[in-house]
């Protein structure tokens, strides 16, 4: 899973070398902390946050299977 925020994360900025995953699990919840580079959180996030909210949803899907729920927090 955390392959897969990990290439849609670097598809869309313009420093994939700054790009850092971090997953973090408690129970059956996972938060992914998403690093960018400064220039690229804006690409990241999106108008509105309409691409972090595209994110989410398609690592939520890929997650369904596992039965986990999934969270992905964008910083800078």
């Amino acid at each position: 899973m955390k392959d897969l925020v990990e290439y849609v994360v670097r598809s869309l900025v313009d420093h994939p070398d700054d790009v850092l995953v971090s997953p973090i699990e408690e129970g059956d919840t996972i938060t992914y902390r998403v690093k960018v580079h400064a220039d690229d959180v804006g690409r990241v996030i999106g108008r509105q946050g309409r691409v972090a909210k595209a994110i989410r949803n398609v690592v939520s899907a890929a997650a369904y299977r596992q039965k986990k729920r999934v969270f992905v927090d964008i910083q800078s």
